[in-house]
This record gives structure tokens, C-alpha cells and sequence, in this order.
């Protein structure tokens, strides 16, 4: 029985129970969002224990962070580093996109190390593993592909992407209107060049069942990728990504029909005036599914400083409907990430998301800020540092700056607004 099963047969599952104290909820409403398909809780059945967090309609915004080996560094390690100061800067969720070295082996030591629900996008290593086998794109078979979505189901993820609306509709409509940067998904841009070659429709749509009996043997959440998401601010919102979202709203009702979790993910690029009507055009076409956003990065021109455009984009985002932020790094179109800049990344993403909570109203949202200002008032720095939402950076900063016996602060001093 999956999670959306029990939901729907009135059944609170220990989950359900684990992630409902999280947020603070009874855990009935929590079950009859997960009924509706208003949230989702993605929880491998085959995945050791780790904490359960529920995403979803009127819960606490979640942000996910990408880690993974590539070509250039295959090395585990550096990947182990960067999960350690993922979780604790406070990340929800972990993607393992691992492109270089042993996959198998990166996956599912991220799966045992991994405290919170793991994601995966198995397409890519699908694209690897046939590239070291001497195979070009063209020659991978749908087999292939399902085959290499089940062993990340069986080996433990709760959660994978798969870009099943990149059908031929869509990419004949992307010929009509070209892009400025055309496609930039790296799933996306795989199924638009195996569907071309073989004149062919994108089997992740066209064998959607086989796709679904997968996902509900393993309970494994969807996320439905877009493969169409623009990648400059030029291509937001064209013809290509709002058809793909009208395909990825009618899979959404055939995996709830087939008792499978699933979310729908949002735009990349996208002009800060754009973001509340792609919130609102994504929820309504998508029955309300559960919304996981890439950022949005609101300006293609700040390289080195991406985490602060997402963060802008995702606020937004969130506020109007987003449920799940996908963060972005200052190395963001640059290079790999570092370990500093995913602490930078996950950071910035959990200072959009819980502006966004308090702007929605979510419960205990607002009562941490509260706390702050009192503490602020009071002049009471440990309390504040404890309450920051990065207490080593605000506990370094305050030591560098003042004296160790200072009570104000050495912006003030004496003049403190507090101290008349």
C-alpha cells in the first residue's frame, strides 16, 4: 500500500504521524491533503528510516539541494562533504545527479548517509552508462530507460525525476517559436534527441503506465520534470513550456488514479513580473499538485551571485504557490559547487522559503521572527545568534566585529536606540 492509498482509505501511516509533528499539524489534515493530492510524502518503502517531511499545500516551504559526482570530479568524498553541510545548513531534501565515477555506488551511499528523502534523475545515468558502453543517445531503448528508473526505485529513492511531457506535440511547437538558448534541461534535451532520431513519441509519455506500475511497487514519488523550462529570461513562459505543462497536468491525474504520489516541476528562468502568473497558471493546470521550482532566477546576469537572484524568484514563488525550492549556488552556470557554496545555496533557498511561509500564513511561520525582535530588543546576542538562521555566520560576524564585552553592537555603540 502507498502512502496516497492509505491517505485515501483514511489510514494515518506512521509517516504521516512523523511528518504532521514536523510541521506542527494534525496529522488528519495532513492525511486528507495527501488524499487530495495537495501534498505529497515521498517515502520509499524500501529506504531505511530518516525523517519524514510531507510537501504540499499550506505546509512549511521545503528546499532540496543538488549534490553529485561528474566527469571532472568523480571522487565520492567531496560529494559526502557537501550532504554533511547540506543537512546541516538545514536542507529538506538531497538530489544525487551524479554524472562521473561510480554511480551506483554514489547513490547508494547517499542513500544510507541521508537523513531526510533522497531524489534522482535516473535518465542521466541511463545517458552514462550507455556512453561507456561505447552507445550514442540513439541507440539507448526504452527498455533501457525503465530499466535504469527501476534500480534507482529499488535501491531506495523516494523520490525521481522523469520528463514525460517532452512529447512530439510540444517539441513541434518548439520548432514554430524558437528559443533564444532552445532547451536546456539535460533530461529534456536526451528524450527531444532520442525522439528525433527514431521519429518517435517519448516513451516516458507514451508507456506513462509502465511508468506509474514502477512508481507504485516502490511508492516513489514523481516529480515530473520540465524539460521544456526556459533558460533565459527571453524563452519564460512560450508556447513549448505552457504545452508541456498542460501534458504534465493530465499525467498528474492518471498517477493520483493510479494511487502514485506525484509533484510538478516549475520554471528556471523567469522575469520577476512572470513568476505569480506561472505560480498560478502551473496550480491550476496541475490540479494543485505539489510545485517544485528552480529558483526562479529572475536575471541572467549575475554569475557568482545566482543564489541571491533564486532567492528573489523563489520568494515569490513560494508565496503564490510554490511548495518546494530547488536551491541555486553561487557557482550556478559557472562549475561545479563547492562545499562553501552549498552552504551559500541552501541558505539563501531557506531565507526565501520562510519569507515565503510567513507571507502565507503557515502555522508558527511568523513566531520565530517575533522571537528574534525580542531578543533583539533585549539586547540578548546569544539568544539572537541562537535564533539566526545561520548562528555560525551571525556568531562569527558578531565576534569579528566588536569587543568581547560589548553590549551594543559597533555599528551604534553608545547611540543605541536602546540605550537613550
Amino acid at each position: 500500500m502507498t502512502q496516497l492509498e492509505a491517505a485515501c482509505q483514511g489510514i494515518i501511516t506512521p509517516a504521516m504521524q512523523a511528518a504532521a509533528a514536523y510541521e506542527k499539524l494534525d496529522p488528519e489534515a495532513l492525511r486528507q491533503l495527501i488524499a487530495s493530492g495537495e501534498a505529497v510524502l515521498p517515502w520509499n518503502k524500501l529506504r531505511a528510516d530518516r525523517t519524514a517531511l510531507a510537501v504540499g499545500k499550506g505546509l512549511t516551504t521545503k528546499v532540496n539541494a543538488n549534490i553529485g559526482t561528474s566527469q571532472a570530479y568523480p571522487e565520492q568524498a567531496p560529494e559526502l562533504e557537501k550532504l554533511a553541510v547540506a543537512l546541516k545548513a538545514g536542507a529538506h531534501s538531497i538530489m544525487d545527479l551524479s554524472t562521473g565515477g561510480d554511480i551506483d555506488a554514489m547513490r547508494r551511499r547517499m542513500l544510507a548517509d541521508c537523513t531526510v528523502m533522497v531524489g534522482t534523475v535516473p535518465i542521466y545515468q541511463v545517458l552514462v552508462d550507455a556512453t561507456q558502453q561505447g552507445k550514442n543517445v540513439t541507440q539507448i531503448s526504452a527498455d533501457d530507460i525503465f530499466a535504469g528508473i527501476e534500480k534507482h526505485c529499488r535501491d531506495g529513492a523516494d523520490f525521481i525525476t522523469v520528463h514525460c511531457g517532452v512529447t512530439q506535440a510540444v517539441l513541434a511547437a518548439l520548432e514554430k517559436q524558437p528559443r533564444v538558448m532552445g532547451i536546456v534541461s539535460r533530461g529534456g534535451s536526451f528524450m527531444a534527441a532520442w525522439m528525433r532520431h527514431h521519429a518517435l513519441e517519448n516513451p516516458l509519455y507514451e508507456q506513462y503506465d509502465r511508468l506509474l506500475a514502477i512508481a507504485h511497487e516502490y511508492d516513489v514519488t514523481l516529480s515530473l520534470g520540465d524539460g521544456l523550462r526556459p533558460g533565459c529570461l527571453a524563452d519564460a513562459t512560450d508556447t513549448a513550456q505552457l504545452m508541456e505543462l498542460m501534458v504534465l497536468g493530465q499525467l498528474v491525474r492518471r498517477a493520483r488514479e493510479a494511487n502514485v504520489q506525484v509533484m510538478v516541476e516549475g520554471p528556471g528562468h523567469v522575469p520577476l513580473n512572470q513568476v505569480i502568473p506561472n505560480m498560478q497558471l502551473a496550480k491550476t493546470i496541475c490540479h494543485g499538485a505539489p510545485l517544485y521550482v528552480l529558483g526562479p532566477i529572475v536575471t541572467d546576469v549575475a554569475p557568482g551571485y545566482d543564489h541571491i537572484t533564486s532567492a528573489i524568484g523563489g520568494a515569490l514563488a513560494a508565496a503564490n504557490g510554490a511548495d518546494f525550492l530547488c536551491y541555486v549556488t553561487p557557482a550556478e552556470h559557472l562549475g561545479l559547487p563547492a562545499a562553501e557554496d552549498v552552504h551559500h545555496g541552501v541558505i539563501a533557498a531557506r531565507i526565501a522559503a520562510h519569507a515565503a511561509d510567513i507571507a502565507k500564513g503557515v502555522k508558527g511561520a511568523g513566531e520565530w521572527d517575533i522571537e528574534m525582535s525580542r531578543a533583539r530588543k533585549a539586547l540578548a546576542w546569544d539568544s539572537q545568534i541562537k535564533l539566526a538562521i545561520d548562528p555560525t555566520r551571525a556568531s562569527n560576524l558578531r565576534r569579528a566585529r566588536n569587543s568581547t564585552d560589548e553590549e551594543c553592537c559597533s555599528m551604534c555603540g553608545q547611540f543605541c536606540a536602546y540605550k537613550q
